[in-house]
């Protein structure tokens, strides 16, 4: 279910970006679109991984420098049938984990150096198997293609307002201005919705699989509690461009409709988790 609710979200979001390049320009605009969705997915697809450790200064580590998070992912990349990625450390007292990677041979993941002092160690198990199955169903891929996208969506509707504003349809290539309207207020507002329920979407998913990894729920159940009461409390000097990422949310304050979150609600989760049980 999870699946095809993703492929049908990655459908609208291609169908919305098309219709965004034809309002805004026609034929054209359309080109041009593709164009710019093109380049900024080929950049992401190569470069994401580095950029975002970079931006948390995270550190690889080896498995002298933690044997036990070392063997416990190697035990379960083996059981899921992908290659030992790459792990790293962030340093940090807020506890969270990330996977990134453009596909399981160029994979890593990254633990805080506080997510690895909380956690039990089937708790920790649950975490890693859950960042695990990130990388093995490429749901960071989907995540990067459909932030990009976003992104794309929204730079057209700043064009659109800061070039088409007084133009004729003629002048737009056959876009009008109502279309263009739609596309500076409607379509970027509509693609960062669909982006985050596609992120909402693939942490279910990636939870299911991580119970099967380790055998039970439990474990993920207990770090998920533990993670979301203490995201709260201990701030994370986190980007929004990339806190789809974590396992949990890292931003603290007042909670926001869930519609507007790119996770779901800690205790869906767990309702979830506690069904397969």
């Amino acid at each position: 279910m999870n699946t095809s609710k993703t492929v049908l979200l990655m459908a609208l979001m291609t169908v919305l970006f098309v219709v965004v390049g034809n309002l805004i320009g026609g034929q054209n605009g359309m080109v041009m679109a593709f164009i710019i969705a093109t380049v900024m997915n080929v950049g992401s697809y190569w470069f994401s991984d580095k950029i975002v450790l970079r931006t948390y200064g995270a550190q690889e580590i080896t498995q002298a420098d933690a044997p036990e998070v070392y063997q416990m992912t190697r035990e379960l990349a083996a059981a899921g049938g992908i290659p030992m990625p790459k792990l790293y450390m962030i340093r940090g007292d807020q506890p969270n984990a990330f996977a990134t990677g453009r596909n399981p041979e160029h994979a890593a993941v990254a633990v805080t150096e506080g997510i690895a002092r909380l956690l039990t160690r089937d708790e920790l198990r649950g975490v890693i198997s859950h960042e695990l199955s990130h990388v093995k169903h490429r749901d960071i891929l989907i995540g990067t293609i459909a932030a990009t996208m976003a992104g794309a969506i929204s730079m057209l509707g700043h064009m659109a307002f800061a070039y088409g504003g007084g133009r004729s349809s003629d002048e737009r290539g056959g876009g009008s201005a109502a279309g263009g309207l739609v596309a500076m207020l409607v379509a970027p507002f509509a693609a960062m919705l669909i982006q985050m329920a596609i992120s909402r979407t693939r942490e279910y998913s990636a939870d299911a699989v991580a119970a099967q990894y380790t055998g039970a729920p439990g474990g993920l159940i207990g770090a998920l509690r533990k993670l979301d009461t203490w995201s709260q409390r201990v701030p994370m000097d986190a980007s929004p461009a990339t806190a789809h990422m974590f396992i949990v949310k890292p931003f603290t304050g007042a909670s926001v409709m869930r519609l507007f979150s790119t996770h779901p609600a800690t205790e869906q989760r767990i309702a979830r988790l506690q069904a397969l049980a």
